[in-house]
């Protein structure tokens, strides 16, 4: 798997920092907005192990319209911040914007991160055009900043997300993206209701089995709110017991706003797995 400048083995599993620029973020409420605050979170998740950080300029919920050139404004100066001090740290931007995209490769992103399943179909072509890697979702074909309302499916759900994400990756392909760069994501949430969300986790291995690494973004979402009744900010225990699973189900790329709690889930579902050895062992053997 190779990620802009970055090469990783098939079997590493890698944490995706959420670094948000935006004023109304679900879980944050804002925290990271000014850019010195949001290059601040940068240097503690780069403390913590995260291998990625994902900056976005817009909310992904219905809110305040945030135009391209307001999102350039609150992503570009960041990710030229981040890749100057973290050379070897992958810069991810999502948005699904192609002329955001153009201006935040320009600035040094390795991932564009569209979590909105394609709809410009042209930040293929700025991935092409700049080497970078694409993380391909599935969203249904919904409106970027629109909820699900009545969402439901004609087929089985895993054959839907399965088609979208395959396609995508074979567009983003099409167009030039080195396959190696290309990720699928089945977005959990977008497009989808629990139920749905919930039957795509317990088969992500039918995604895995395609051969392109998967994406995951499981953080504190409505899924797990609604699976154990609980408020946003009482959701980790879920998140985290999701992860383990996605995890043992073969996920490589793991999108959080908690660094720490995820690293040492994923470090010992690969030490279950037998791809990591224990960092140490003395009970029993002397």
């Amino acid at each position: 798997m190779r990620l802009g400048r970055h090469t990783f083995a098939d079997d590493a599993m890698l944490v995706m920092a959420i670094v948000n620029r935006t004023p109304d973020s679900f879980y944050d409420k804002g925290a990271t907005f000014a850019e010195d605050t949001a290059m601040e979170r940068v240097d503690l998740v780069v403390a913590q192990g995260a291998d990625i950080v994902d900056i976005g300029g817009v909310k992904a919920a219905p809110g305040g319209d945030v135009d391209v050139v307001e999102e350039i404004e609150r992503v570009g100066g960041l990710v030229a911040r981040v890749r100057a001090k973290y050379p070897d740290l992958v810069v991810s931007v999502d948005t699904w914007r192609a002329q955001v995209g153009e201006e935040v490769c320009r600035a040094g992103a390795d991932v564009l991160n569209d979590a909105w399943g394609g709809a410009d179909p042209e930040l293929v072509d700025v991935a092409a055009r700049h080497d970078t890697a694409i993380i391909c979702t599935h969203t249904g074909g919904v409106t970027p900043r629109t909820r699900p309302f009545r969402t439901g499916f004609e087929r089985d759900i895993m054959t839907e997300v399965l088609d979208g994400v395959l396609g995508y990756a074979e567009r983003a392909a099409a167009a030039g993206v080195a396959r190696e760069s290309i990720v699928i994501d089945p977005a959990h949430d977008f497009g989808k209701n629990t139920h749905h969300t919930l039957e795509v986790t317990r088969r992500l291995n039918e995604m895995v089995d395609t051969g392109w690494p998967v994406l995951v973004s499981l953080s504190n979402k409505d899924f797990v709110g609604e699976t154990l009744d609980r408020p946003v900010d009482e959701r980790l225990i879920g998140t985290l017991a999701t992860t383990a699973v996605s995890a043992w189900l073969g996920s490589r790329i793991y999108r959080v706003h908690e660094v720490e709690e995820t690293r040492q889930v994923l470090d010992m579902v690969a030490t279950l797995r037998g791809e990591r050895p224990p960092a140490r062992t003395m009970r029993g053997l002397a």
